[in-house]
C-alpha cells in the first residue's frame, strides 16, 4: 500500500490545521491567565489603597486589631478563588489539548487498523499466524492506551477534588481565625 501525493498533502494539511487549532487554544488560555492576573492585581492594589486609608484613620489598638482581623478572611477567600480560577483555566486548556490528542489518536488507530486489515487480506498464504500476532499486538496496544486515558482522567478528577477540598478548608480556617479575633 503506497500513499499518493494527494493523501500526503491532505494529511499535512490536517496536521497543520490541528497545530494552528492547538496554538489558538494555547493563546486563549494565556489570554485568560493574563486577564485573571490583571484583574487580581487591580483588585489587590485597590484593596491595599483602601486598607491603607483605613489604617490611617485608626484611633486605638483595638480598632487596629479588628481591622487586621477583618483583612485576613477576605484575603484567604480571594486566594482560594484565584487558585480555583487558575486551575479552571489550566484544566480547560488542558482538556482542549487532551480532546484533540484523543481525536487524533483515534484517527491514527483507525488508520492503522485499516492498514493491518489491508495487509492481512493481501498477506501471502501461510502467514495467518503472523497476522494474528500483529492483530493481537494492535489490540493490546489499544487496550493499554485506553487504560492510560482512564487513569489520567481519574488522576485529573482526584486532583480537582483535592484542590476544591484544600480551598474549602483554607477558607473555613481563615473564617474561623478571623472570628476568634
Amino acid at each position: 500500500m503506497s500513499l499518493t501525493a494527494d493523501q500526503i498533502l491532505s494529511a499535512q494539511k490536517a496536521n497543520l490545521e490541528t497545530l494552528f487549532g492547538l496554538t489558538s487554544k494555547a493563546f486563549e488560555g494565556v489570554e485568560k491567565l493574563v486577564e485573571l492576573n490583571v484583574t487580581a492585581t487591580r483588585a489587590a492594589l485597590n484593596e491595599a489603597a483602601s486598607h491603607t486609608q483605613s489604617l490611617l484613620s485608626v484611633k486605638d489598638a483595638q480598632e487596629l486589631l479588628q481591622l487586621q482581623a477583618n483583612l485576613f478572611q477576605p484575603l484567604a477567600e480571594k486566594t482560594a478563588a484565584y487558585n480555583r480560577h487558575l486551575y479552571n483555566i489550566a484544566s480547560a486548556t488542558s482538556g482542549e489539548f487532551s480532546k484533540t490528542f484523543e481525536e487524533k489518536a483515534a484517527e491514527l488507530q483507525k488508520s492503522f487498523s485499516s492498514l493491518v486489515d489491508s495487509t492481512a487480506k493481501n498477506a501471502p498464504a501461510g502467514s495467518e499466524t503472523a497476522v494474528a500476532v500483529m492483530k493481537s499486538a494492535v489490540s493490546a496496544a489499544t487496550n493499554a492506551f485506553e487504560s492510560m486515558q482512564k487513569a489520567v482522567k481519574q488522576a485529573s478528577d482526584m486532583t480537582e477534588a483535592n484542590i476544591n477540598a484544600v480551598a474549602s478548608t483554607a477558607t473555613q480556617a481563615a473564617t474561623a481565625a478571623s472570628r476568634k479575633r
